[in-house]
């Protein structure tokens, strides 16, 4: 098989959120990449409904921030009922407060349709598309590209060649199965579930009905746990239902009278209150992980690396960020001429990840079910913000480590990887270490405009910070942009002492595309040989 005809650089087989995130990262780099989903139109239901901070920093990164934050909302408090009787409220997430380093701090939700929608759009913003009802049935790979084979729904075929092809495409993945690689795991809980979102009646009487202030849960409802949560941004409730006495092997009812009725049994509401029922699936809660994330040039992210259960809301960011991660990397090898051993790094870095997550989701799944609401409690780990990419080989150093700070001590809050960083974290020298998420801070321009780091760091591109007055040699790559902090002619100006305090008085800090810093210095030296080894 030959392949010096490739037509496409990347061929992305699923269109959820991370195939989406991904192909935008892409057309923003000016990569070609042409994006196939089975299915006749975007995902329909609300099922991953919680952006992390982490998550809404990417989207903000990527221009669909706003869009995001409009479309959606808070996490309400949840508000127990025994039959019709409320029993009193309870808060699952630990809030956070936005702080000059990390200016987005709570879950968000949105319910995943419409995060899909959003995605959609800016993806069609950048130019690009979606082939729907298009399905991968097989692929074969070389080491100078992929050949898969796809099937259309009007029964046509045809064979597309790519450089490399990345499997968005779900915890059943098409692709996975074809390179035969294992999912290993666990099952979290072997009660069938049910998701479903629906539309409720709001003419009841005011000492009964579900206000859209709270989510409603019934815990000890007759045949499981039931929990009715208002869909922000929607007329729409999202439904949980475990069922604690069913055969495991069976599959829940999911049509619209068998909603209604559950609804009806386990809850002082009656069917007729359950307007419409828009879409419902069922499930089994399992924690899994593919025992590798690439294969040749192939990748996995999503769900077709990882699935988790529902609980914490760790699925669809994690997804999310796998997308972000491999993105940068794919556009440095075809974009820069970086060394393919670069897109190596995507495994080394986020399987470590997705492994911690799993752990997370678990332990709050279980803690739930057992009705231990401290246990439950979304803490700072599901934020996301201290993970890191510390020890790894994009993660070069070069200042001694402080000696009065242990690494494993560093990753005791918030940490979902060996070695990670606490949100905001800093070491001995009050900075972050190579490896760390880069901090934001308000800043300003040399003629007093407002400006942010986020706002320097934002589009594809490197950013290189210079705290002090160095003496920098010309950077020769194309894609670094350099902000100049202090010294004689300074690019940016500090003048509240964010930037100091987010990362210390003196350094450079060399902020990787994904948002993470890639190599620190107090000095120049160096420098040029890390931009090489990226196709600088």
């Amino acid at each position: 098989m030959e392949f010096n005809d490739v037509k496409e650089a990347v061929l992305i087989v699923g269109a959820g959120p991370s195939g989406l995130t991904l192909a935008i990262d892409l057309a923003r780099r000016g990569v070609r990449a042409r994006v196939v989903e089975r299915g006749a139109d975007l995902f329909p239901g609300s099922r991953g409904k919680g952006l992390n901070p982490r998550t809404q920093e990417v989207f903000d990164d990527l221009g669909v921030i706003d869009a995001v934050r409009r479309a959606g909302g808070p996490y309400p408090l949840v508000l127990g009922w025994e039959g019709g009787t409320r029993l009193g409220t309870h808060d699952m997430i630990e809030r956070g407060r936005p702080t000059p380093g990390a200016p987005y701090a709570d879950m968000w939700m949105v319910p995943q349709w419409r995060t899909a929608r959003l995605l959609y759009a800016r993806l069609q913003e950048l130019g690009g598309s979606v082939e729907f009802g298009t399905e991968l049935t097989g692929l074969t790979q070389n080491a100078d590209g992929v050949e898969a084979r796809l099937s259309r729904a009007d029964g046509s075929a045809a064979t597309v060649r790519a450089a490399y092809l990345v499997a968005a495409d779900g915890g059943r993945s098409t692709v996975r199965r074809a390179l035969g690689i294992p999912m290993t795991g666990e099952t979290v809980d072997p009660s069938p579930m049910l998701v479903a979102d629906v539309r409720l009646a709001d003419d009841r009487l005011d000492d009964d009905r579900l206000d859209r202030g709270h989510w409603h849960a019934w815990p000890k409802a007759k045949g499981g746990a039931v929990a009715l949560c208002p869909l922000a941004g929607t007329d729409q409730f999202q439904l949980f239902a475990r069922y604690e006495d069913a055969d495991v092997d069976a599959a829940p009812d999911t049509s619209a009278e068998a909603v209604r009725q559950l609804i009806a049994e386990r809850t002082h509401l009656a069917a007729s209150d359950v307007l419409e029922v828009s879409w419902a699936s069922d499930f089994r809660a399992r924690a899994a992980m593919a025992e590798r994330f690439a294969e040749g040039r192939v990748f996995l992210v999503g769900d077709a690396a990882h699935i988790h259960s529902p609980a914490g809301g760790q699925g669809l960011n994690t997804s999310v960020q796998d997308a972000y991660n491999l993105g940068w990397k794919l556009g440095q090898v075809l974009r820069h001429g970086a060394d393919p051993a670069l897109l190596d790094t995507y495994e080394e870095e986020r399987l470590p990840v997705a492994a911690g997550v799993l752990g997370i989701s678990t332990r709050i799944h279980r803690a739930h079910r057992a009705g231990d609401e401290e246990g439950e409690r979304r803490g700072p780990e599901v934020r996301q913000l201290g993970l890191s990419y510390r020890g790894g080989r994009l993660a070069v150093d070069r200042r001694p480590a402080p000696e009065d700070v242990a690494t494993e001590g560093v990753a005791s809050e918030g940490a979902v990887r060996g070695g990670a960083a606490p949100e905001g974290a800093a070491d001995g020298y009050g900075c972050p270490r190579a490896g760390d998420r880069a901090p934001d801070a308000p800043c300003a321009r040399p003629d007093g405009e407002p400006f942010r780091l986020f706002d320097a760091f934002r589009g594809p591109h490197f950013t290189l910070l210079a705290l002090g007055d160095f003496e920098l040699p010309p950077v020769r790559a194309d894609f670094v942009r350099t902000y100049r902090i202090g010294g004689p002619t300074p690019d940016l100006l500090d003048p509240d002492g964010h930037i100091r305090a987010g990362y210390g008085e003196r350094g450079l800090f060399l902020v990787r595309p994904d948002g993470y810093i890639g190599f620190a210095a107090d000095e120049e030296a160096g420098l040029g040989d890390y931009l090489a080894g990226l196709g600088g």
